[in-house]
């Protein structure tokens, strides 16, 4: 039985991680950043400079910063934060913008002016921006780091105002992650949902509402909108429809906020909407929705914990994973079948990889959710790929924590390599 204290972990897990993001969590990370030194400053800038990570440079890239007219970049989504951004609003930092269509224009005139050059931190991993703002005789900075609202570092005028001295976030060994699939799966059954609920429903409300949005309207290149006019309206088409409308609505700028699941939105839309769907479908009360949300987004953070919240690893496949978890136990399924479901699900689209967040991050969605679906019916007819078969080994603990390797460790050459692409090296 899980003790005490041990539950407090799980919920206080669900509680930092499930929060709100206005726009792609890369972007808002930049603009966060800079409406911070902005702030910091004390003045708008006579000029600025972004200098960000090769993996905040890859999912900035192709993504369209919210409320900015449909602006792209490191530094639109930079110039938007110094602009109008609202740094006391964490990841909603654009929502004011929305109410300010003419600064839609000096956001552009700025960004075409070169007013805030954007860099690449060289040889830096993970999730690393750094904003520096000068006006008169004063200068700002602000570094932001291992989470997307972690302000760590602050300096004005060369004085420091903030330093944060706590480690910075890193995978996790097996050894230090509290989280595991059996205990999540008891934690599910016996928290009182009074503490967890906030963030669960906030989730289901707003990532409903997005992804009703992206069925509406003409995001991307409308793959939920094509699965439902393409696949029909089985309950398994519709799970994978309403998570890639989200991303269709989110990665194309949509001034929608989303809880997010390890940093993400796309993983946050991925580890939910089809586990709500399957919901509706069997009529579940929604007490017990809530308890299967609780068991998909810790199982996509567990996975996440040890690949590390940005790599070459998709984070799809972690949330796919999740929501195959939370579908097999809406329907019932115990230990055994949530492990299988896990399990089948990594031994067939382990291998996607990330290349930026962009339009197509949808299809990967429906991908992953695809492959999970498949995996939890497998695991009701007792079929599960066995150890030895690939990466499959030590059951679910064991094959995330390969996985996790895979992530972390096996593909951070095919990340740079990716990168360096991108930026037509």
């Amino acid at each position: 039985m899980l003790s005490k204290e041990r539950m407090e972990e799980y919920a206080a897990i669900l509680r930092a991680e499930l929060v709100p993001a206005l726009g792609c969590t890369e972007p808002i990370a930049v603009a966060l950043a800079a409406a911070k030194a902005r702030a910091v400053l004390g003045a708008f800038p006579e000029r600025a400079e972004i200098w960000c990570s090769g993996n905040i440079v890859k999912n900035v890239k192709g993504v369209t910063v919210p409320n900015t007219g449909g602006l792209k970049g490191l530094d639109a989504a930079a110039i938007a934060g110094i602009v109008g951004g609202d740094p006391d609003r964490g990841l909603e930092v654009l929502e004011s913008l929305g109410a300010r269509p003419e600064a839609h224009a000096e956001i552009a005139r700025l960004r075409d002016a070169g007013f805030c050059p954007a860099g690449l931190l060289e040889g830096e991993e993970g999730l690393h921006i750094v904003a520096k703002a000068w006006a008169g005789g004063s200068s700002a900075e602000v570094h932001l780091r291992s989470t997307h609202s972690n302000i760590c570092l602050i300096v004005k005028d060369g004085a420091t105002l903030l330093e944060k001295s706590e480690e910075l976030a890193r995978p996790q060994s097996a050894d230090e992650d509290p989280l595991n699939v059996r205990d999540i799966l008891e934690f599910a059954d016996s928290v009182e949902l009074a503490v967890v609920e906030g963030p669960l429903s906030a989730q289901v409300e707003m990532n409903t509402a997005i992804s009703d949005e992206g069925l509406r309207g003409d995001y991307g290149v409308g793959v939920g909108k094509t699965l439902l006019k393409s696949y029909g309206g089985d309950v398994a088409n519709r799970a994978k429809a309403r998570a890639a409308a989200g991303s269709d609505a989110r990665m194309s700028g949509c001034a929608l906020p989303v809880v997010i699941n390890s940093g993400s939105g796309n993983q946050g839309m991925t580890v939910s909407l089809p586990v709500i769907e399957y919901a509706k479908e069997l009529g579940s009360p929604r007490e017990r929705l809530l308890r299967a949300l609780a068991v998909s987004n810790l199982v996509a953070i567990h996975q996440k914990r040890r690949i590390g919240r940005l790599s070459a690893y998709c984070g799809a496949v972690s949330a796919a994973c999740g929501s195959g978890a939370g579908i097999a136990y809406l329907h019932g399924g115990g230990y055994e079948e949530v492990s299988d479901t896990i399990i089948n699900t990594i031994a067939n689209v382990g291998g996607m990889v990330c290349d930026g967040a962009k339009p197509s991050c949808a299809a990967k969605i429906a991908s992953a959710v695809d492959a999970a679906i498949m995996a939890y019916h497998m695991s009701v007819e007792g079929k599960v790929f066995g150890e030895g078969e690939g990466l499959v080994e030590g059951g679910v603990e064991g094959t995330i924590d390969r996985v996790g390797r895979m992530g972390r460790v096996g593909m951070r050459s095919t990340d740079l390599e990716i990168l360096a692409m991108m930026l037509g090296k």
